[in-house]
């Protein structure tokens, strides 16, 4: 194999491999996020804002994760990890590999001085190509991460991947694992068109500035910065897709579901919650991000170093 196409092969599956590790180990703040983000939903529709935000069941990152584990069992905080892992193996394998030639593709032919835009525009397409393959297990994951505790003799509504999986095909059909596309992909466009250029840029920054050098503490540094302005600039897309897709639909008509589609839910969401609902689950969030855009982004440089490629 060519040395171009084996690193071409190498660096799909280095950023597979570092967005699986990143995502296995925060699916915990993730699935605590979930839940954040369905707590309390519309309460103002029904006049309850003020006391549903006083009885709120998870109450802030900690005290909700807690409260998973107390409830449903340690394990529960590893709900919908099979389809998380399957996502990323997909979702960041195209979004994160697929960025530099992309960007390339797009003009840049010095990674050291690329413009800023040409690389918000590399990040945004690959993300928007990485969500649209990864919809159907984004969807599945959030299913099994909203399930909460069950009462005495109830069951869970999906048992696991594979029977999700089977049981949104058979009663919402094929399109049913796409519910939720326009949100999710709106998500990944401003992720990965955050994250990836903001760890790009600020890293050839630093570096031509001098005030780092190429290695594991600028990786780490450029990564935290990403992290953050992925966290602000994706919570509200986050939670429109969060909502949209744990929404129940079967056997419910379309004009008496709590959501049309994402703009329904962004307009029902600021009505009912306020500007302020559009960030519930905010530390979750950038808890989640942060530590997931560190490991990611560390490994992926690390992995690349140890096969001879280059750094971003």
């Amino acid at each position: 194999m060519p040395t171009s196409s084996r690193d071409h092969a190498l660096r799909y599956c280095f950023a597979g491999i570092g967005g699986m590790c990143g995502a296995f180990a925060t699916n915990p703040v993730d699935v605590t996020k979930v839940r954040m983000q369905l707590d309390g939903e519309l309460a103002n529709q029904r006049g309850r804002l003020g006391q549903a935000y006083k009885e709120r069941h998870y109450k802030g990152i900690i005290r909700g994760a807690v409260t998973i584990a107390r409830e449903e069992g340690i394990l529960a905080l590893y709900k919908g990890l099979t389809p998380a892992l399957v996502r990323e193996a997909t979702y960041s394998t195209i979004r994160i590999g697929a960025y530099e030639p992309i960007k390339v593709l797009f003009g840049a032919t010095d990674r050291h001085h690329t413009p800023l835009f040409k690389k918000l525009a590399a990040g945004a397409t690959s993300g928007a190509i990485g969500s649209t393959v990864a919809v159907p297990t984004d969807l599945i994951r959030v299913r099994l991460q909203a399930q909460g505790r069950l009462s005495a003799g109830e069951q869970p509504k999906y048992r696991g991947f594979i029977h999700a999986f089977t049981d949104i095909l058979t009663k919402e059909g094929f399109w049913g694992l796409y519910r939720g596309t326009a949100p999710t992909v709106q998500r990944a466009i401003l992720l990965t068109g955050t994250q990836v250029p903001t760890y790009d840029h600020t890293k050839h920054t630093i570096l031509n500035l001098g005030w780092m050098v190429e290695g594991p503490a600028l990786h780490i540094v450029s990564a935290m910065t990403a992290g953050f302005m992925c966290a602000v600039t994706t919570s509200p897309v986050d939670l429109i897709k969060t909502r949209v897709m744990n929404q129940r639909i079967k056997g419910i008509p379309k004009n008496e579901r709590m959501y049309r589609n994402g703009l329904d839910c962004l307009l029902k969401t600021v009505k009912s919650e306020g500007w302020v609902g559009l960030y519930k689950g905010f530390m979750p969030n950038w808890l989640r991000i942060g530590p997931h855009t560190i490991i990611s982004f560390f490994l992926f440089e690390y992995l690349r170093k140890k096969a001879g490629i280059n750094p971003i």
